[in-house]
Parts: C-alpha cells; structure tokens; sequence
C-alpha cells in the first residue's frame, strides 16, 4: 500500500499559511537536502483548490528555480475542488472526479511510490482528520508569523500521533514527522 505524506512549513505560533511570508531567511542547505530525499520518494501529488491556483500562476513559469521547479511541474497533480472546472491547464493535473476521500484510498490502494499532499491546508485536514494521512512532517521554522491560518483549530477532534523522527537544521528549523497512530 502507498504512503499518503504532507509536509507544511510552520511558524511557532503555529501559522501554516502564506509560510513564503516568513520561511526564506532560515531556509538553508539542511533543509534543502531533506526536502530534496522527500522528492525522491514521491510521484504523485495531491492539492487543493486554493494550493493549485497558486503554485499554477507561478511554478510553470518558474523553471530556472531548480530541482522543485523541474519536480512539481512534471510529476501527476490531482487536484480536489468543488469549483473548478477541467481540463486544467497545469502540466499534469488533473481534478479529482468523485468524492476525494474515496479517489485516495483507491490511489494509496494501487501501485507507485509516496503520494503526498502539497498546497492545501484544508486537504491536509481532510486526510488527518479521515485517517488517510500516514505522515504529517511539520517543518518549524524560528519565527512569530503573528498572523495567518493555523493548521488545527478550536474543535478538532482529538488524533493522537506518533513521533517519527525529528532533526534540526544549522538556522534552527525543526522538521519533525508524525504519524498516526492506529
């Protein structure tokens, strides 16, 4: 069975959201080497609606930003929204047809490597909290974002997890991986 793997970047008042207006300056070579194995692993992405939009408007024009440029534009996107409409126009992507829930369990049931959910808060939540996601990797970075969506909110339904492994890195980020605990 295939691995479903999310990755946020993370500020210690917990902020998940806009992580471009608070992650650069303490993203350094560390780092880098640990999100590029994680690449390696994976062949299939999951995104949200609002994720996709996004990394659509930027990442098929951004092909001089090196490794992740030449990975997310090239690797199978499937996308979860209610609202747009297909075919996308991002190389590889496609809308999930059906209910999402049901769409990955079938994915992580046949063949392939890591599938992972990227540019999507609300997806991420979604698979935790449906017990689809096999390892949350929150990477904290040295920072007060003072303002911007957190990933758990008053309310959540309690999940316990487990610790996985966890690393630092020279500017002080802390990549920490869970996994759920059956």
């Amino acid at each position: 069975m295939r691995k479903v793997t999310a990755g946020l970047f993370h500020a210690l008042d917990g902020v998940v959201e806009a992580p471009n207006q608070f992650q650069f300056d303490s993203f350094d070579a560390d780092l880098g080497g640990m999100l590029g194995a994680i690449m390696g692993r994976v062949d299939t992405v999951l995104m949200g609606r609002v994720g996709y939009q996004e990394w659509a408007g930027y990442w098929p024009q951004a092909t001089a930003d090196g490794d992740f440029a030449d990975f997310i534009n090239g690797v199978p996107k499937f996308v979860a929204s209610d609202t747009l409409s297909g075919p996308l126009e991002w190389n590889n992507a496609r809308l999930i047809e059906g209910d999402m829930l049901d769409f990955v369990r079938t994915l992580k049931a046949g063949p392939g490597g890591e599938i992972s959910a990227m540019g999507g808060i609300s997806l991420v939540r979604q698979l935790l909290f449906a017990g689809l996601l096999d390892e949350l990797t929150l990477i904290t970075h040295p920072v007060v974002a003072g303002s911007g969506r957190p990933l758990f909110e008053k309310g959540d339904p309690v999940t316990r997890l487990t610790l996985l492994g966890s690393q630092h890195t020279e500017k002080g980020n802390v990549v920490s991986t869970y996994g759920l605990r059956g």
